[in-house]
């Protein structure tokens, strides 16, 4: 009975006393990240409500006015943002560093990525949403035709931009145009089109035999080419690195240029928040018909949810654990704002300067490490649009009742993988990049506008899964490279002291000098 009277005073001296210091430091800590929340919260609640006004789409953009320039101040940023943080953390690095580094990064994309496309298909297999037909399906907007290989090329070509300036806001894209292509000959003789034909059958043949043929033109689209700024970004630090002493003026500047621009985003995490509530009210006043989410279009809706939710909470987690052996949610509590404006954004690359903010001040990585890895992997790993782009190209298939054997399945597989690679860090970019996966099986890629009507929903819940495999890969490497960045610290270490070692014999032979000089003043 003694002991059974105790527990509750023992009880009692566990349970720690929150006082009004504990809850001011916890909202200081925590402040942006719960307003972002709950402006989430309240942006939904808001557009529901004023769908019922039934607001034409001059009151819409007036209305997410708000939004758009947060979307703009982000988008701002990017620029400067990439090259210096890529220049400044390939500049702090040596080469083999970087190399090792750079290595781990790309196969924790790449497996990532494999893994993201195995679970869509898996998903979509099983719970097959696509059965039942698409002739009852709404249809929406309409879908621009691109070749396979010239999209291909075209992610080569963005690579490497001829002009730097332009780079800044213009990328490289292939457009068609249509050729007359004439007949050379007729009936076994050369004819030339400037002489006069007399024989009218002979010239109604030559009128039917004039055919129309599609070819490639340069074009180009206005967007960062963050492709081609990565590349050159990676490059031109690992030379900085290389030059040590008389590339330490310009690898000032560039960090330097680095820690203003953080300084910038922290200003514009006041107003993220505000703008996020915007964005995501006016997205749903927008959709001109809740309906549509109904039928084969509500099950889609949901196998992709499922299937990111599935890769974002089990298989990201568990490979961090395996490798770390930490906590991964601890690690994803962190990053809860920078997903939460991924949300409100849909775009990687303009959330890029929160999970920069995240990473470094709150769950405290390595600077060396984020500058390197982040900036590419909002470039090239899309794990949430990978996953994405599968499951829609067997949900197409679906509707077409498209019989896919295994072959099929895995040209889609391969081809998500890479079509996900070359999807720009940009709003709705994975329904271009998806051309090239339907194509790839001969699909019909009219079928792309049965899901543009979700496709913006669906958008902002792939950019977190992408912005959280960016973070988490980030944590990954800085694990594995805990040995290198040890020994680089060392080094630098070792260094300064060398340099006072240095600089002792000078200051005596000083000392010893002025000595004689004070004496003899003093004679």
């Amino acid at each position: 009975m003694k002991r059974f009277h105790k527990r509750p005073t023992l009880a009692k001296k566990r349970v720690p006393r929150i006082s009004p210091k504990d809850v001011v430091k916890f909202m200081k800590n925590n402040g942006f990240v719960l307003f972002t929340v709950f402006a989430v919260i309240v942006g939904i609640i808001l557009g529901f409500c004023l769908r019922d006004y039934q607001m034409n789409f001059r009151q819409i953009k007036y209305f997410s006015f708000p939004g758009e320039l947060l979307m703009r101040m982000l988008q701002m940023l990017v620029m400067p943002l990439i090259i210096s943080s890529l220049v400044t953390g390939m500049a702090a690095l040596d080469s083999k560093a970087s190399g090792k580094m750079g290595l781990r990064a790309v196969v924790y994309y790449t497996t990532t990525t494999v893994l993201a496309v195995i679970t869509g298909i898996i998903m979509v297999l099983i719970i097959h949403p696509g059965g039942g037909g698409k002739e009852k399906m709404h249809r929406e907007g309409k879908i621009e035709k691109v070749h396979s290989a010239d999209a291909f090329m075209d992610l080569v070509r963005n690579m490497f931009p001829p002009n730097l300036v332009e780079a800044c806001f213009k990328q490289f894209k292939t457009n068609y145009a249509t050729r007359t292509v004439k007949p050379i000959a007729a009936d076994n003789e050369t004819i030339k089109w400037g002489s006069v034909i007399s024989n009218v059958s002979q010239a109604m043949n030559l009128l039917l035999n004039v055919t129309e043929e599609v070819i490639p033109v340069a074009g180009a689209v206005n967007a960062v080419n963050a492709l081609g700024l990565v590349v050159f970004s990676m490059g031109f630090g690992l030379v900085i690195g290389n030059m040590k002493e008389e590339g330490m003026a310009i690898r000032d500047f560039f960090n330097c240029l680095n820690e203003a621009i953080m300084q910038l985003v922290s200003v514009i995490m006041w107003y993220a928040p505000i703008g996020i509530l915007f964005l995501i009210a006016g997205k749903i006043v927008e959709m001109e018909d809740m309906t549509v989410m109904g039928g084969q279009l509500g099950m889609y809706t949901i196998t992709v949810i499922v299937g990111l939710l599935i890769h974002a909470l089990i298989v990201l987690p568990l490979l961090y654990f395996a490798i770390t052996h930490k906590n991964p949610f601890v690690f994803i509590g962190g990053l809860v704002q920078a997903l939460v404006t991924a949300l409100g954004t849909s775009s990687s690359s303009a959330t890029l300067p929160i999970t920069f903010r995240c990473l470094e001040d709150k769950i405290g990585l390595d600077k060396r490490i984020t500058r390197f890895v982040l900036p590419v992997g909002a470039t090239i790993n899309m794990d949430g649009t990978a996953l994405y782009e599968a499951l829609a190209a067997i949900f197409i298939a679906q509707v077409n009742n498209f019989e896919l054997n295994f072959g099929q399945i895995l040209t889609i597989s391969i081809t998500a993988t890479a079509a996900s690679i070359g999807a720009a860090g940009i709003p709705q970019a994975g329904l271009v990049t998806m051309v090239i996966v339907l194509t790839s099986v001969g699909l019909p890629t009219d079928d792309i506008t049965l899901i543009i009507a979700v496709d913006w929903f669906l958008d902002r819940l792939r950019t977190m899964t992408n912005v959280l495999g960016d973070s988490l890969g980030a944590g990954i490497v800085e694990h594995l490279s805990r040995h290198e960045l040890q020994k680089m610290d060392a080094e630098a270490i070792n260094s300064v002291i060398e340099e006072n070692e240095m600089k002792k014999p000078y200051q005596l032979v000083c000392q010893d000098n002025e000595k004689p000089i004070d004496t003899e003043t003093k004679m």
